[in-house]
């Protein structure tokens, strides 16, 4: 591919140099440059990529695109030659050359997206499962995995940049996907690091307080989800899933100009489940549909679990599946890691133990709620550990301990990430929650010995929710991340009695 040809895909100001150098590749991490490759080089929130230009061109860039007047400038001058552009937007023409250099796979590809507080990985699993039941073949892009046609990969980040999510689509498509399905964050749609993805079916699952430490207010933070439905350098998707049950819902659909709106929930919405029924290990409901009713019955735990089955499945029907295929599809749909994922081992100690990612207050009371249906016929206790994220937002952290303190019969508070925060001082913040409810509770800050306390604690017909970390293998400290994971220790703890 020519420079030329890259340059026509883009909205530059300004361009300099030879336009005939061959083009072989994009990125925007100077250490991930060979020769050949075009390197954007953007404005970001902790770093700029200006600075990266030489280290850049020394690896071989064959051209460079700068949202820098200043440096367009001073390389123009210095090298004359030097294939050259200068846009306004960094990251819109990341995601515009990355499209060309990869052939536009978005335009290949059917892409369904998702967005909400809670539920996002949940429900984009789940309905790449329902589309897989119909033959079809799928790229996922989530918080726990990145899925190519079956091949399972970890994730780095909910939603990457969007050269390293068209790279991803580019390869689905060589193997021959037609579907793609992602979890869009909030931080992704506000960076518009989704820039000129076309979405054909877009969904809410919900929103409640969560990232406050980078949004500033529940305005902005819903504004930035709402994007999605507006479109984000594309046009508005065809399609916009939206639960109505949430106050949000309705700011969803005024945003949303597609062709078509399904909105569902248990309460409101034309898609709606009733006679819920829910058991461990099974959860049941008969989907009312403007299309007719079906009964719809899944593996999946608890009433959260309703509404991502209720998400996908609108999802799935509006990318062709009839209501029939769907509820085939449910019956052999499998959980998610980390979400109310049980502990190897905890049949033979005589109580549940549960592993969760929830960690904002909402999360957590829908967990607490869920347990407490579980053990309610066993008389049983609920024993909630669970910590707040350091570096993050303070409001919620005596939010969550007022969750996890009404809800449940005994806490153990402890760390959660604290990153470059004291976890003790993190800690009494969220024991200012946990205080008002009145309910015992233990504070150990290594992790470690929380689990052991909390598992100690727990007596047959109990359940133990290790809240806040679910699929994660790593707790960072100050001085970095350290591997840790909430499953293989309480597995261990189990394995060894409770020590």
């Amino acid at each position: 591919m020519r420079w030329s040809e890259v340059i026509a895909a883009m909205q530059a100001v300004h361009t300099s140099g030879r336009g005939d150098v061959d083009v072989h590749g994009v990125q925007y991490d100077s250490r991930r440059v060979s020769a050949g490759d075009v390197f954007v080089a953007m404005r970001g929130g902790t770093t700029d990529g200006n600075k990266y230009i030489d280290v850049a061109l020394q690896k071989g860039a064959s051209a460079v695109v700068t949202d820098s007047l200043e440096v367009f400038v001073d390389l123009r001058s210095q090298q004359p030659e030097l294939a050259l552009a200068l846009v306004e937007h960094g990251r819109r023409a990341l995601a515009e050359v990355s499209a060309r250099v990869f052939g536009d796979p978005q335009k290949v590809l059917k892409l369904s997206a998702v967005t909400g507080t809670n539920g996002k990985t949940t429900t984009a699993f789940l309905l790449e499962q329902l589309l897989q039941s119909a033959g079809r073949k799928c790229v996922l892009l989530g918080t726990i995995e990145t899925h190519v046609a079956g091949e399972v990969r970890e994730s780095e980040h909910t939603t990457p940049e969007s050269r390293d999510v068209l790279a991803l689509f580019a390869e689905g498509v060589r193997t021959g996907c037609t579907e793609a399905v992602m979890e869009m964050s909030s931080h992704a749609l506000d960076q518009e690091r989704v820039w000129g993805l076309p979405v054909d079916v877009a969904m809410f699952t919900n929103l409640t307080q969560d990232h406050l430490d980078y949004h500033g207010t529940m305005e902005r933070y819903a504004a930035a989800k709402a994007r999605l439905f507006a479109g984000v350098g594309a046009a508005s998707p065809r399609v916009a899933v939206i639960n109505l049950d949430d106050p949000r819902g309705d700011d969803m659909c005024r945003e949303f100009c597609g062709e078509i709106l399904m909105t569902y929930g248990i309460d409101s919405g034309k898609w709606r489940a009733t006679e819920v029924t829910l058991r461990a290990g099974q959860t049941q409901f008969n989907w009312q549909t403007p299309h007719g009713a079906v009964a719809i019955s899944s593996p999946l735990t608890g009433r959260v679990n309703v509404y991502n089955l209720l998400a996908a499945g609108c999802a799935a029907f509006a990318r062709g599946l009839s209501v029939d295929d769907i509820a085939a599809g449910a019956k052999g749909l499998r959980q998610v890691p980390g979400r109310f994922e049980v502990v190897p081992g905890s049949d033979v100690a005589g109580f549940t133990v549960v592993v969760d990612y929830a960690h904002t207050d909402d999360a957590l009371i829908n967990l607490i709620a869920l347990a407490r249906d579980l053990v309610k016929e066993q008389r049983g206790r609920v024993i909630t550990l669970f910590g707040c994220g350091g570096d993050r937002d303070r409001t919620k952290r005596p939010k969550m301990g007022r969750a996890a303190g009404n809800g449940s019969d005994f806490v153990v508070v402890t760390s959660d990430n604290p990153r470059s925060e004291k976890p003790l001082a993190i800690i009494d913040e969220v024991l200012v929650g946990v205080r008002e409810t009145g309910v015992t509770f233990v504070v150990e800050p290594d992790r470690a010995a929380a689990i052991a306390a909390a598992i100690g604690a727990a007596k047959s017909g109990d359940i133990v929710l290790l809240a806040g970390k679910g699929h994660e293998k790593v707790q960072i400290f100050a001085g970095g991340p350290v591997p840790f994971d909430d499953v293989e220790e309480a597995a261990r703890v189990l394995r060894e009695g409770g020590k």
